[in-house]
């Protein structure tokens, strides 16, 4: 673990460290893990309105005559023929087609309706791998590059309530805005880049706008929302919720070991009448029905399936689980898994090897969590 004085601190540090927050390690920067405590915070988003704190992730300007070919040629998913204001989840994988990042593409447009460019949105941890692969690929493009990581800040307010009480304080009409678009806008009177995105399979917004006026702008908005029982919220209870929500995570469901069809993320990959780095290995992958697959399974019991058991159906190994938590939703032990094409079946009965005891458990659909649904 680094030093604390050796990690990045996104705007909102010193925020943190005021209210309460418990400031961990994360990809290299000084992140609050919770506040008050990790099933208040995700209740708070489930119910009402959950503040987050995302300054820490990667954001790449991309721009040029030939930004969208460029783009077009790294990323599993089309880019000439996204529209202003459009957002695409994606990924970018090497030759073998294992991934090395998931990530949204942003087709910017300026405040004055001018297209310009695209963004990106990357991992932290995998942000200089990122860049290094971006910048190893420019030969023949006409682009430009800018890494907007560390002045620009990014918070993400998300919960049922979110685009309600966010609403008042947004010069543009968030209820109007569609699911994966975007645009710019002023928030709390600060110009910032508004998009119908999340990670906690609620609704909501992300905002990015100039460090400097970050302070100010989550300030306002956790006023806004404490009435209702909005709150801020750390890395803990985001991932319990991204969990619920059936929503890989690099470093566990994602990794260069890992191709997006075994991952479940077929969506994302578009083939037709394009190439890409990685292609040609993912028409294989297509083609290969024996390779492990991400599934969500549900335990028996309250004990909790931690990264790396192992899964196990009949006596036989089956696969190892990615991520484990207890749900404060569900009130129940659910996981993600890898495990071969037998085994995967849902209401397949398995087994999970928690530190030398088997727990009973079900392949059950993903998402765990949808919204509107229980």
């Amino acid at each position: 673990m680094s030093h604390p004085e050796l990690l990045a601190r996104t705007p909102l540090g010193d925020w943190h460290a005021a209210h309460g927050g418990r400031m961990v390690d994360f990809a290299g920067w000084s992140m609050p893990v919770q506040y008050t405590g990790i099933v208040e915070e995700h209740q708070a988003t489930r119910t009402a309105v959950g503040l987050f704190d995302i300054s820490h992730m990667g954001r790449v300007l991309v721009d040029g005559p030939d930004a969208a070919r460029y783009l077009d040629s790294l990323l599993t998913r089309s880019v000439v023929d996204m529209k202003p204001h459009q957002i695409r989840y994606s990924l970018i994988c090497n030759e073998a087609g294992g991934i090395l990042d998931d990530v949204l593409c942003y087709r910017v447009v300026l405040a004055s309706g001018e297209p310009s460019g695209y963004g990106l949105v990357v991992n932290a941890s995998n942000r200089p791998k990122i860049l290094a692969w971006l910048e190893s690929h420019l030969a023949g493009f006409d682009v430009r590059l800018e890494d907007i990581t560390t002045t620009h800040g990014m918070i993400a307010v998300q919960g049922p309530r979110a685009i309600e009480m966010l609403d008042p304080l947004s010069a543009c009409e968030l209820t109007s805005l569609r699911y994966y678009t975007g645009q710019m806008s002023q928030v709390c009177g600060v110009d910032c880049f508004v998009s119908r995105t999340g990670y906690t399979g609620e609704d909501g917004c992300e905002l990015v706008c100039p460090s400097e006026k970050l302070l100010e702008m989550w300030e306002t908005i956790i006023a806004a929302v404490a009435p209702v029982g909005g709150r801020a919220v750390g890395l803990g209870a985001r991932d319990t919720l991204r969990l619920e929500a059936g929503m890989p995570l690099y470093g566990h469901e994602l990794s260069e070991t890992i191709n997006p069809v075994q991952a479940g993320l077929d969506f994302a990959i578009n083939l037709p009448e394009r190439e890409f780095v990685g292609r040609e290995s993912l028409v294989g992958f297509r083609r290969d029905h024996n390779q492990p697959v991400r599934v969500g399974i549900q335990l028996e019991g309250r004990r909790v399936a931690r990264e790396g058991a192992t899964v196990l159906m009949g006596d036989q190994a089956a696969g190892h689980v990615t991520s484990g938590t207890f749900s404060p939703t569900f009130n129940h032990a659910i996981a993600m898994a890898y495990v071969s094409p037998p085994a995967a079946a849902v209401g397949t009965r398995l087994a999970v090897d928690i530190r030398g005891q088997l727990q009973v458990a079900t392949v059950v659909p993903l998402p765990f969590y949808e919204r509107g649904k229980k």
